[in-house]
């Protein structure tokens, strides 16, 4: 992708100022979806879809609701599994067994064995619901953006993109706010708002950079500490809010942060490059004629097509993946709330705050080791990268096998997740930064947002699958549900090995490392 000069080229830490006025453009909106994100499955298991509620996230069930009012949820139970006491009846047990219990250093009252039972059907049926709901909705973030980046390419131009999408992020925070019945068009619009910003804020990072430049690959591992950071910031604020006034107010906090995000992008706009749409448009009113009108609309080369069905092949082995992965948000933030012991002023949503912890933590040490790789001719290509970070992602669930075969259906350290947690982070950036980076180094120009949009389609079907992986969750063995994961990682890593070279061949010259 070739880049065109951003108005102002002042430099901050040897990068454009631009990159970080999108820094902080993505992390106001990673700590919108981050912070949500971290909220949904357990709002929808212990609130939204029971009817014994809690009403304060993480305390006791105190309150009555109706789940039947939420708008849409008749027809949407029809698309998903079944209730299934039997299926679920090792959770059940062990969830009626703690609220029985209870637990005196956060305060909660031992619970009678009926009404115990009665939260413990409601809830442990409601999880493989709640599962299949999570993956579909971070699954339907990562679709859109394909449409949202070929509406930037064509129509629109990236910046005019970002801000659409972003206020429409905003709304679909404040309605879940405000409206807790509309929850589903909420969701909606989370869903259709993604699309616009998630492609053309990551293809604005590529456009402040020449082809060929070395700092490329550096400059996306920094703009990933930015979605990092926003991601750790927002469970403190977010998941903490929900604890102590309710759930709503942890969407508010989403939703401020868009608000945020934009205003970022709004006021830093001078030190970003011309989208491509308006390069274009220069090109056409600095050479009129036939011949620029002919180059624009000129097909794909042979050469071209290659990189395409390449980048098209990364996406399918990247699906397991991500399938793997996103259990953080889903059946790992379970093992978060019920069978973690935290401090008594912590919400088990911190968890969610581990990962990006670790993230802006060892970001800039392997993008110093990448570069001194570079300096020696010895740097991993990109698809060699991820299939490492394929390996240790599927290796990193050794712990939690480990973890569920010392804890049993009791509660333990968080350490447990946390050593999980390092692991999985560095295969995480042996990836996903790397395949951001990879999408703009190998794509034509022309359609550069709409393949950063089918980039993420991998996500788009490992979250979806992520779901109905986690319905697992209540049928199995701990142990044997996290060996399950560890296998899918192992095995993905071993796919993308099986394909290295002829992809490698495909990119030519386009993936040099």
């Amino acid at each position: 992708m070739t880049a065109a000069a951003a108005p102002n080229q002042k430099t901050f830490m040897g990068h454009p100022v631009g990159l970080f006025v999108l820094f902080f453009t993505e992390m106001w909106e990673r700590f919108s979806y981050y912070g949500m994100r971290g909220l949904l499955k357990l709002y929808m298991v212990n609130y939204l879809f029971v009817g014994v509620r809690q009403i304060y996230q993480g305390k006791g069930y105190d309150g009555l609701g109706n789940p039947d009012q939420v708008l849409g949820w008749g027809l949407i139970q029809k698309f998903l599994p079944a209730s299934d006491l039997a299926g679920a009846a090792q959770c059940i047990t062990a969830k009626t067994a703690a609220l029985v219990a209870g637990d005196a250093e956060k305060g909660l009252l031992p619970m009678a064995v009926d009404l115990a039972h009665k939260v413990a059907e409601q809830t442990c049926v409601a999880g493989p619901k709640a599962s299949v709901i999570y993956g579909w909705y971070t699954g339907l973030v990562y679709l859109t953006p394909l449409l949202g980046g070929l509406l930037a390419d064509k129509y629109l131009g990236q910046r005019r993109s970002v801000f659409i999408g972003g206020a429409v992020m905003a709304a679909g925070q404040f309605l879940l706010f405000g409206q807790e019945d509309a929850f589903f068009v909420g969701l909606l619009l989370l869903i259709l708002g993604n699309g616009f910003f998630k492609p053309n804020i990551s293809t604005q990072v590529g456009a402040l950079y020449p082809d060929g430049d070395p700092r490329r690959d550096g400059a996306f591992t920094i703009f990933y500490m930015g979605i990092n950071l926003g991601a750790f910031l927002c469970n403190f604020v977010a998941g903490t809010l929900a604890m102590l006034y309710g759930w709503r107010y942890g969407f508010l906090a989403s939703g401020i942060g868009m608000l945020i995000g934009l205003a970022v992008q709004f006021f830093g706009g001078r030190y970003l490059a011309p989208d491509t749409l308006a390069q274009r448009k220069q090109a056409a009113l600095d050479n009129p004629g036939a011949q620029n009108k002919q180059a624009e609309h000129h097909p794909l080369s042979k050469e071209e097509w290659k990189r395409v069905w390449a980048l098209v092949a990364l996406c399918l082995l990247n699906v397991i993946f991500w399938a793997v992965y996103e259990q953080q948000g889903n059946t790992m933030q379970t093992w978060a709330d019920e069978q973690t012991i935290w401090p008594t002023w912590a919400s088990s949503t911190w968890f969610q705050s581990i990962n990006p912890f670790f993230i802006f933590l060892l970001a800039p040490v392997l993008d110093i080791v990448w570069r001194n790789q570079a300096a020696k001719g010895k740097e991993p290509s990109s698809v060699t990268k991820m299939v490492i970070g394929c390996f240790v992602l599927g290796l990193s669930f050794i712990v939690m096998i480990a973890g569920a075969s010392a804890i049993g259906d009791g509660k333990g350290s968080p350490l447990w997740l946390v050593a999980c947690t390092l692991m999985l982070t560095i295969g995480e950036l042996y990836l996903s930064p790397i395949g951001l980076s990879l999408v703009t180094k190998v794509s034509p120009t022309r359609i550069v947002s709409m393949m950063m949009g089918m980039w993420f389609m991998s996500s788009f079907f490992g979250n979806i699958l992520s779901g109905y992986i986690g319905q697992l969750y209540t049928s199995m063995s701990k142990q044997g549900f996290f060996f399950v994961l560890m296998v899918l990682g192992i095995t993905a890593g071993l796919m993308m090995w099986a394909f290295n070279k002829p992809l490698k061949r495909a990119m030519g010259t386009h993936d040099p490392s």
